[in-house]
């Protein structure tokens, strides 16, 4: 039996837009997503001789087929006729669940990568980020990380110069979000403020954090904003403290903030606990 370990990266956008419906019911996104620390770890016990199990140290994940993980152990599997005779998957989940951080992705993407270099590395990265978009549509980026331009459904990657040094505090809120209800009203609401891709390329190119903080956009923000008020009192704190740019990630429900120093995080991060017991302070990575 052989065991490996493998981080789950959780994932940011820094900038989301919603493009339209395609005729298969998905929609076409364009977004700059950024890896941070805040992580799960996979472990993964290969050739056990036993039935697959999965294991997660945190109530309410499944540990089951219906796990991204195991998905993709499975579609790794099948892709490339490997048996690995028997399998175990353990996750110490970190990630908060229905944030908008792409906890699921990630530890299906920390999948792949252990798999393919137990097998001696027989797909690039980029091939297995093409076999992940089989699991879900931000695992190909989670499989990649670092900066990146995702087009499509998340399938179309180009990597971008990497987002300048910098400190970031993450919180997310209890209330959840329904992706697929957000993806109704986003269908019937005129969007007047869109994300400008080509500044935000030009900021990170330049490795200019503030100007990166003033394109920070998400499409989404505003429609989950008007639901849920409390964002806006989370993002006051973060703009009286001190925060270079703040916004929502992915769907939601989770928003972050960059700072330029770990001091200031750590007041946010004080200043916020109390109310949002999820909140962390992370880095680009």
């Amino acid at each position: 039996m052989t065991t490996i370990f493998e981080p789950a990266y959780a994932k940011v956008n820094l900038t989301l837009d919603v493009l339209g419906k395609r005729p298969d019911g998905y929609h076409d996104l364009k977004s700059v997503m950024q890896t941070i620390s805040l992580r799960d770890d996979i472990e993964l016990d290969i050739g056990t001789g036993k039935p697959w199990a999965l294991y997660c140290d945190k109530e309410g994940i499944p540990c089951d087929e219906r796990n991204l993980a195991w998905k993709a152990a499975k579609v790794y599997c099948e892709a490339l006729n490997k048996d690995p005779d028997g399998l175990e998957i353990r996750i110490t989940k970190r990630i908060p669940s229905e944030a908008g951080l792409g906890g699921g992705s990630a530890d299906a993407a920390a999948v792949l990568r252990a798999l393919n270099r137990h097998y001696d590395n027989p797909l690039s990265i980029l091939a297995l980020a093409e076999l992940g978009a089989q699991v879900g549509s931000d695992v190909p980026f989670c499989v990649v990380g670092g900066t990146v331009m995702c087009e499509g459904r998340g399938e179309k990657l180009r990597k971008l110069p990497d987002m300048p040094d910098c400190v970031m505090v993450v919180v997310k809120p209890e209330f959840p979000i329904s992706t697929p209800e957000l993806y109704r009203k986003i269908d019937e609401k005129v969007i007047a403020n869109r994300p400008d891709h080509q500044a935000m390329e030009s900021a990170l190119l330049a490795g200019d954090l503030s100007k990166v903080g003033q394109n920070l956009c998400n499409v989404f923000d505003p429609v989950v904003t008007e639901e849920h008020l409390e964002l806006n009192y989370i993002k006051s704190i973060f703009y009286n403290y001190g925060s270079i740019g703040h916004v929502m990630s992915g769907s939601g429900s989770a928003v972050y903030c960059m700072v330029s120093e770990f001091e200031i995080a750590a007041v946010i991060c004080n200043m916020l606990r109390e109310n949002y017991p999820q909140v962390f302070i992370c880095k680009p990575v």
